[in-house]
């Protein structure tokens, strides 16, 4: 059966979907593996964010869609995201993890060995833009799911390091419908709004935000 709307987990209480209809889509997903059940319920215990099993598949599919062998993700927390990319790119391809936080990491390594990815993943801790300013290769994605105030910041360093083709993938862009304020005061919506125009105003790249869960915008290079 669904989740009720009071007993939503924390992956669910955005409220841009109806709830009817948001408990439908709920409803068809597959039962995942232990990993990922234990890791939504970490989530839910300890308030860690997490995007969830409705995107964590729209992820695994995007890349699979493009067959993505390189994939640098910003702000991977636990690494519930990470498990589902390195389960795409399959052998051969890297996942680039990264978070500030080192006990976020450690633990989330715990969660590559039991899933059997860890050989397809690079763990790196510290401020993923500074990570990502550092690296010379273009990734077939890149994945933005930082603090939302760095969003413009991330728009700017990660158009460069993208191939021709590849996705820019990024959580959170409605921001529980606070983009749709007319005069938004919080620094983090001002900074969503103003990421999504850049997104959709870019001539490098084509853009769709999928109003599901939190809202993911799917931009691919031209």
């Amino acid at each position: 059966m669904p989740d009720q709307v009071q007993n939503k987990p924390q992956w669910r209480q955005h409220g841009i979907t109806a709830d009817g209809v948001e408990d439908y889509l709920y409803s068809l997903i597959p039962a995942r593996d232990e990993v990922l059940k234990q890791m939504e319920s970490e989530a839910v215990e300890r308030d860690i964010p997490i995007v969830g099993p409705l995107v964590g598949r729209l992820l695994h599919q995007l890349a699979l869609m493009i067959q993505a062998k390189t994939i640098f993700e910003m702000g991977s927390a636990i690494g519930y995201s990470t498990i589902w990319w390195a389960r795409a790119v399959s052998e051969g391809g890297r996942v680039f993890y990264t978070d500030g936080n080192r006990k976020n990491a450690e633990e989330a390594r715990g969660y590559f060995v039991r899933a059997g990815v860890l050989d397809r993943i690079n763990i790196n801790t510290g401020d993923a833009l500074e990570i990502l300013s550092e690296q010379n290769e273009e990734f077939d994605i890149i994945f933005n799911d930082i603090d939302k105030e760095d969003y413009p910041r991330a728009f700017r360093l990660a158009i460069p390091r993208l191939r021709k083709g590849g996705l820019f993938v990024t959580d959170n862009v409605l921001w529980s419908g606070k983009v749709a304020q007319k005069s938004p005061t919080e620094a983090s919506t001002k900074a969503i709004v103003e990421f999504n125009k850049l997104l959709y105003g870019s001539p490098e790249l084509f853009t769709t935000i999928l109003p599901i869960r939190d809202g993911v915008a799917v931009a691919i290079k031209k």
